[in-house]
């Protein structure tokens, strides 16, 4: 159905004049070529709503080697990676162009990809797209725009409410990923899921197990890049389909009875994610480690909770649990190694704190800490301020204090001793030369006493560090 220009493609229009007129000048391309170009799905959600950004994406009853030719004479650099589903992407400018011929997917049941056909008009173009928001379009090539709706998505974008063009099940059975991107949405957008959709989402929760790790890790990333990270993963986890790729997190949900007191796990979890977003300003902004970290930092509770008699329940050494456990998972979803070394590390680091008590650690102690956290150490502090959710005031403040005392440390033998580039006063050369040895295992392991040594006691001297060194070989010649 092609409805006149209203309110709603008046404001987007005004949008793409303002923020991608290369999208006019794009279509008098096509039109000239006698195609049909139409700005579609979420760049037309995204103008609607005033946020459109660089990322432009278009739809056309052109195939893929002519939209090829058009943009060869149009766009700065021309690619062809998705072309086996239709697309060729192009730059223009400050714009990224995907341009994709009209489709009519089909799924089978246990393929992780789609078979690509083209189709025909652009309403069968929108009717397999994800959901109504997503499925409009706004044609540039006519004698003037047509906004093209025939699912209701500015209705559905007015109450800020994400529903599938057709049956949810249909939809979900086809891509079930599509499953993801609703929690997605529902949190870099700030809208409600139908009721049919979730229920849809609860129901087919195991056809989850068909997608790729590559593609739910991309969902995931974008979902705790949000602005709301917390909407979606609470969504993932009440519609069973976290269960499927990251089973740590519901499994947080601790049950909790009336001699055994602590405190919601799963809810602190999610507390810790916030209030580190809320810190990370202090880190240059958004961080996928840190939220990652914050988000798994307790997922070895379970498997360490113990039961105190008497009352209360302790979890020993469930941050080494957790690390090891945090390390498996990311590497399954197929995180990059950066990733998962940091983000298990700092699961692992993240107590180390606590040990700080009233301020009664030594130099060599901080010393330590920040060689153990080496470049990760401005994330740790930020998850260490985040992960205290007590309610109790005085508390909250005496722990935020301490940190306050600890940093201040840190500061201030890092001024004295450049803490993070602590090395021993010796190097490899000069233990060979005072040792006369060469190059071998006992050079690492005499740089491993001189570096232990330089940690506790701080900077040496050249004399003193070859004073220890001469006593160390002597002490280890047998």
């Amino acid at each position: 159905m092609e409805t006149p220009l209203s309110a709603a493609s008046e404001i987007a229009l005004a949008s793409i004049r303002d923020r991608a007129p290369t999208a006019f000048e794009l279509a008098k391309r096509f039109a000239s070529a006698n195609f049909t170009l139409a700005l579609v799905g979420g760049s037309v959600r995204d103008a609607l709503l005033g946020r459109l950004g660089n990322d432009l994406d278009f739809t056309t009853n052109a195939r893929p080697d002519e939209i090829k030719k058009i943009l060869k004479t149009f766009a700065d650099d021309v690619w062809e990676v998705g072309i086996k589903f239709g697309t060729i992407a192009a730059r223009k400018g400050e714009n990224t162009i995907e341009i994709t011929t009209y489709r009519s997917e089909k799924y089978e049941s246990s393929s992780r990809n789609p078979v690509v056909e083209f189709g025909d008009s652009i309403e069968g173009d929108l009717k397999r797209r994800d959901f109504t928001v997503n499925a409009m379009a706004i044609e540039l090539t006519g004698a003037s725009p047509i906004f093209i709706d025939p699912h209701g998505g500015v209705t559905d974008l007015l109450k800020k409410e994400l529903r599938t063009p057709g049956a949810a099940e249909d939809s979900f059975n086809d891509d079930p990923l599509r499953m993801m991107r609703a929690a997605r949405f529902a949190s870099q957008l700030g809208f409600s899921i139908n009721a049919e959709v979730l229920a849809a989402m609860r129901a087919l929760a195991d056809r989850l197990s068909i997608i790729s790790a590559e593609r739910i890790r991309d969902e995931f990333t974008k979902i705790m890049l949000s602005n709301n990270p917390r909407v979606g993963v609470t969504t993932l986890v009440d519609t069973g389909l976290c269960e499927k790729f990251l089973p740590e997190i519901p499994q947080l949900r601790l049950e909790i009875d009336e001699h055994h007191h602590h405190k919601d796990v799963y809810e602190h979890t999610l507390t810790v994610v916030e209030q580190s977003m809320a810190l990370e300003e202090r880190i240059g902004g958004p961080n996928l480690i840190l939220r990652l970290a914050a988000l798994m930092h307790d997922v070895g509770k379970p498997k360490t909770r113990a039961l105190i008699p008497g009352g209360g329940v302790s979890f020993h050494h469930h941050e080494v649990v957790g690390s090891r456990m945090t390390k498996e998972r990311l590497r399954k979803l197929r995180f990059e190694h950066n990733i998962v070394d940091d983000v298990s590390k700092l699961v692992f680091l993240h107590l180390r704190f606590h040990g700080y008590g009233g301020g009664e650690w030594t130099d060599s102690a901080v010393r330590r800490y920040v060689r153990d956290a080496d470049e990760l150490l401005q994330l740790l502090h930020v998850l260490t301020r985040a992960d205290c959710t007590t309610r109790n005031q005085k508390k909250a403040e005496l722990l935020a204090k301490n940190y306050d005392h600890l940093e201040s440390r840190i500061a201030a033998l890092m001024e004295e001793e450049e803490l993070l580039k602590i090395r021993p006063d010796l190097d490899g050369h000069a233990i060979m030369e005072l040792l006369k040895i060469s190059a071998g295992p006992i050079v690492g392991k005499a740089y491993e006493f001189l570096l232990e040594l330089r940690i506790e006691e701080g900077p040496l001297g050249k004399e003193r560090a070859e004073e220890e060194l001469l006593k160390w070989w002597k002490d280890n010649q047998n």
